[in-house]
């Protein structure tokens, strides 16, 4: 009885592990692309409305981003996942992300925390 009982404390702690690899791997990502100059790939990798918002009137999503020279984004340095939201922090950047049905999306990259504030971002939808 008692092996049961730890097997199957066991099996219910590891089904509620929170995945944090994936969106940490979509931010990556999203950087190497920026750093690659394959700005239309990095736009791929936002979610819908992020990238419908970001350009002005008669600019592609790939020509906004390349205005706005985000830095490099450096290597992870953490992650925190709250259901289908993540925000990961890299060296250099933090971004926010959502979870949709074909995977993690960038909803704001170019972040910085403003105190008490929200974060203020370069990119957000």
């Amino acid at each position: 009885m008692r092996t049961v009982i730890v097997l199957a404390l066991a099996m219910g702690l590891t089904g509620c592990a929170v995945d944090t690899a994936a969106p940490a791997r979509t931010a990556e990502r999203f950087h190497a692309a920026l750093s690659a100059h394959q700005e239309e790939a990095a736009c791929a990798l936002l979610s819908r409305q992020t990238a419908e918002k970001l350009p002005d009137p008669g600019q592609s999503c790939a020509a906004a981003l390349r205005e706005l020279r985000l830095g490099p984004g450096g290597a992870v340095t953490g992650v925190s996942v709250w259901g289908e939201e993540a925000q990961v922090r890299l060296r250099g950047d933090t971004l926010f992300l959502h979870r949709y049905a074909d995977g993690w999306r960038v909803k704001a990259a170019g972040c910085e925390p403003a105190g008490d504030l929200p974060y203020n971002c370069e990119v957000d939808g």
